[in-house]
């Protein structure tokens, strides 16, 4: 198990920065969000590569910053535009195997979108099946005002996709959409592969884990019980904290919780 953050913590900051600071705060597992069409240029790969080994960072996933667009590139009505698309996000896949990152981060399509459900799956399996073959797990994420912010569209995504269907669990997504977070972990837990965590109270809906109300504990002992090994990630936006020593003291939290589960 590792607790690892996420770049996103820091936008808008520069993405290279961003991970730089990562690994000066001493996280070893990192989400890297990529924010735009230069950062795919092979001398800035290289940078951020070196920016990896310098801080001896594992960049587990990828988010990419075309996620706003799916609904127009990977899942409109339009056909020709996502074939067209899938070119754009096997350069994504590719300099995925360079940074060493196995999970690709989708948001999907927006409520309502312009294809059925079934359409939707077969192009997300079809997504999927050429993430396989860079070796790498496309993931859908749970995301309020999308498709995805409902357990039900996704156990239907599960069911018509079967064992291939991946997905990113996401905390604050799943409070912001009025669900639990266990209202997926129950029926989805085997498709789970990467989970973003955050903290809420009353007035904020994503603080850093320890400053709210969210039962750690609880999260812990119930993907364990379901044997999920993957990471958990740090997910904030940069209005949610105020000195990068919070990060800190969410990690520590969040690693203590986990032994103190794990030792029951």
């Amino acid at each position: 198990m590792n607790i690892g953050a996420s770049t996103a913590c820091f936008y808008p900051l520069e993405t290279e920065l961003s991970l730089e600071r990562v690994g000066k705060l001493g996280f070893k597992t990192a989400e890297l969000f990529m924010n735009s069409f230069s950062e795919m240029e092979d001398g800035f790969v290289s940078g951020l590569c070196n920016i990896k080994e310098e801080y001896g960072i594992n960049i587990c996933s990828m988010h990419p910053f075309a996620s706003f667009a799916e609904s127009y590139t990977l899942f409109s009505s339009y056909e020709r535009r996502y074939h067209d698309s899938l070119e754009l996000y096997k350069r994504f896949f590719e300099i995925m195997n360079r940074l060493g990152a196995g999970i690709f981060v989708v948001h999907g399509g927006k409520i309502p979108g312009s294809i059925d459900d079934e359409l939707y799956f077969e192009r997300f399996g079809e997504f999927g099946r050429i993430g396989s073959s860079y070796g790498v797990i496309v993931a859908q994420e749970n995301v309020v005002h999308y498709r995805s912010e409902s357990p039900d569209f996704l156990k239907r995504m599960r069911a018509y996709i079967g064992d291939e269907f991946k997905m990113v669990l996401d905390v604050k997504q799943a409070l912001r959409a009025g669900y639990s977070p266990y209202e997926f972990t129950e029926p989805l837990h085997d498709s789970i592969v990467h989970i973003h965590v955050s903290d809420h109270d009353s007035e904020h809906d994503c603080t850093p884990p320890g400053e709210g109300v969210f039962d750690f504990g609880k999260l812990f002992g119930t993907m364990n019980s379901y044997g999920y090994r993957g990471e958990y990630i740090i997910e904030l936006y940069s209005s949610g904290f105020t000195d990068d020593s919070q990060l800190i003291a969410s990690r520590d939290m969040l690693e203590k919780e986990f032994s103190r589960i794990s030792c029951k």
